[in-house]
């Protein structure tokens, strides 16, 4: 009896290729705010797989022969399905392209980026990620206040406002309780349901606990609000918050100077 040797994944699928992907972190939407491995990869790319929320002027970076494919990904706002961007990804790679997934933020943090490359490797393609610049870490930034401090945050949480279909809210009163340990509470995608957020929050933390949105993080389009957890709601009807935006709890935002004197239910432009 012969043995026959074992074939990989790919020879088994008959898709050994010489393209490869990348997923990408595009950052908040300013080019300035790209790594210089973002910049190598854009430049690398025959074909470009690009987000809705990536900034205009990160394709500058991008080859004139490359091929640039919108997949727009914006919450509340028709999408490409999933399902078609992972074919298309398998596909180029398949075809010897060198592909850029083009991700706004960071592909690891409310990005997809485990999910795709998941996605890839079944496939047998070649995958590596590149990280960017989170927008809730460039909302702190525009807020001029940080994320951590010594003596008044002793850890960051980041959580979904937008559970996805078919998946169970997150337990609003249960992430306050943990927001009251001196835990800064970082909420993406959370604009949609902020009264449902606010209510949820309030059953833990009081209603002058510091809250800020940020919309749109290091672009032109960049809008802020300092308030308090219970003004939240009104303020941000007030102002005209929209998505995409962060939503920023914890008393790291009452421990600058600069925060304390913007702390009224007015929104401040970028820059």
């Amino acid at each position: 009896m012969t043995t026959r040797p074992k074939r990989s994944p790919e020879a088994r699928r008959g898709t050994a290729c010489a393209g490869s992907v990348s997923l990408v972190g595009a950052g908040p939407g300013d080019p300035d705010l790209l790594t210089l491995q973002a910049v190598k990869a854009i430049r690398s790319a025959t074909v470009l797989l690009v987000d809705d929320l990536v900034g205009d002027g990160v394709l500058r970076y991008a080859r004139r022969s490359a091929r640039i494919v919108h997949v727009g990904k914006r919450g509340g706002c028709a999408s490409t399905p999933q399902a078609f961007i992972d074919r298309l990804m398998v596909a180029e790679a398949r075809r010897g392209e060198t592909v850029v997934r083009l991700k706004g933020g960071d592909p690891g943090i409310f990005g997809r980026g485990g999910e795709e490359a998941e996605h890839l490797r079944d496939a047998g393609i070649a995958v590596r990620i590149v990280n960017g610049i989170s927008s809730g870490v460039a909302a702190a930034t525009a807020l001029g206040v940080p994320l951590t401090h010594r003596a008044q945050a002793r850890g960051v949480l980041l959580v979904t406002g937008h559970p996805g279909e078919g998946r169970d809210a997150l337990h609003w009163p249960t992430l306050g309780a943990v927001a009251a340990q001196q835990i800064t509470l970082v909420v993406y995608m959370g604009v949609q349901r902020l009264a449902q957020i606010q209510a949820g929050l309030l059953a833990a933390l009081g209603a002058d606990t510091p809250a800020a949105l940020v919309q749109q993080a290091s672009t032109e389009g960049e809008r802020r609000l300092v308030t308090t957890l219970g003004r939240l709601v009104a303020d941000a009807r007030q102002a005209g918050i929209g998505s995409p935006a962060i939503l920023i709890v914890g008393d790291v935002l009452g421990g600058v100077q600069a925060v304390k004197e913007a702390a009224r239910p007015a929104v401040a432009a970028a820059g």
